[in-house]
Formats: C-alpha cells, sequence, structure tokens
C-alpha cells in the first residue's frame, strides 16, 4: 500500500532581490496508490515525477511564488498534465520566474482538494508572501506548511513582499488554532508540530523575525 505522504529533497537556488542562495527544498507528494498531487514543484521535475510513480498527478499546488518553489513546475505539468494552482496574490512573484506561463488555475482560503479519497483545505496565510498558503490534511492530522512555519519560528520577512507583522497574525490566527498533535512539514528542513511550535509565538515576536 502507499503512504499517503511522500517526501522528496531536492536542490537547487533561491532569488530575490538580487541575491542568490543554495537551498533544499521538500517536495510534499499526497495521494493513494493511484492519484496525487504534489505541494511545490521545486528544482527537479524528473525527481518528482519518478516519485509519482505512474500515480495521475491531479494539481500541482504552490504555496507561494518565490522561485525556489515553482521552478519545476512548468516542466511537471507539461510531463503529466497536471494543472498549476497558486494564490493569484502571488502572481507578481510567480512572473519574476515565469513570466511566460501563467498559473493554471487559483487557490482561494477554504478551498477543498481531494485526491486518493483526503481532502486538503487551502488555508491563505499571508506574511511571507502575499499569496502564500498552506495545506491542511485533517485526516492525516497533517500541515503542510510552505515557507509559513518552520521548526523555531516564521518563514523570513525580511524581502521584498513579505511582512513581519502579517505572517504573526497568519500563524496565531490560522496554524495555531488547529489541534495540537498536527504535524507541520515544512518546505525546508525538518518537520515539526503545532504543539511543539505554539508555546513560541511571543519569543518569535520579541525577537521581530
Amino acid at each position: 500500500m502507499t503512504e499517503p505522504i511522500t517526501r522528496v529533497v531536492t536542490s537547487g537556488t533561491f532569488s530575490l532581490d538580487g541575491g542568490v542562495w543554495d537551498v533544499d527544498n521538500n517536495v510534499w507528494i499526497i495521494g493513494d496508490e493511484r492519484e496525487a498531487v504534489v505541494v511545490d514543484a521545486a528544482h527537479d521535475a524528473a525527481a518528482i515525477e519518478k516519485a509519482l510513480a505512474g500515480r495521475v498527478l491531479k494539481a500541482i499546488i504552490s504555496t507561494h511564488g518565490h522561485n525556489d518553489h515553482i521552478d519545476a513546475a512548468p516542466a511537471l505539468a507539461a510531463a503529466t498534465g497536471a494543472p498549476i494552482l497558486l494564490h493569484p496574490g502571488d502572481l507578481p512573484l510567480w512572473e519574476m520566474t515565469h513570466p511566460d506561463r501563467r498559473p493554471d488555475g487559483e487557490l482561494s482560503d477554504g478551498q477543498v482538494i481531494t485526491v486518493g479519497g483526503i481532502d486538503l483545505r487551502i488555508l491563505h496565510t499571508p506574511g511571507h508572501a502575499p499569496g502564500a498558503v498552506c495545506v491542511y490534511a485533517p485526516e492525516l492530522s497533517t500541515l503542510f506548511s510552505g515557507d509559513t512555519l518552520f521548526q523555531g519560528g516564521p518563514g523570513a520577512t525580511g524581502r521584498s513582499f513579505s511582512d513581519f507583522p502579517t505572517i504573526i497574525t497568519s500563524i496565531r490566527s490560522r496554524l495555531l488554532t488547529l489541534p495540537s498533535d498536527t504535524a507541520v512539514r515544512t518546505g525546508h528542513g525538518d518537520p515539526t508540530s503545532i504543539a511543539d511550535e505554539a508555546p513560541h509565538l511571543q519569543e518569535w515576536i520579541d525577537r521581530g523575525h
């Protein structure tokens, strides 16, 4: 039986505001033995397609428009026929990487995408980027947090299109209200949980990042 969640780690670069950084990204595949969705098609479309192992790809969900989360999306879409979905708030970021290829559909707060009998609820969580979203799978007790929440705090807000008070509001009102046993599978690095992160909210506010 296929596990409902698969992680593929891909490597590439993140670029914004004139800087370039080497990064490893978590690509999350959610589904069953027949069909799946991909959360964040990062860097290596071939590696992601291989991990799909022949399953039908129903959608490519982009948690936000930074290049390291979307750079492989058009190639993966071309290979699989799956639509690329992005919150419209992040179109300006998307167009920096893919000026000639728009997403195929929009993500909206409260939207539910069902794959392999698993409901994935879209939570609009701006701050790291205006159109940033997280993907919540209640029956898997899992949140796919993109770059909104990490082990140890919020995603970065020191660059264009980001805002620290906004990300704090998103985390406080949309994420820390989830059940405490919810696993948090992040866009980079190791997973964490709502229970592990919730006690530290005031520390993050006090330090300002």
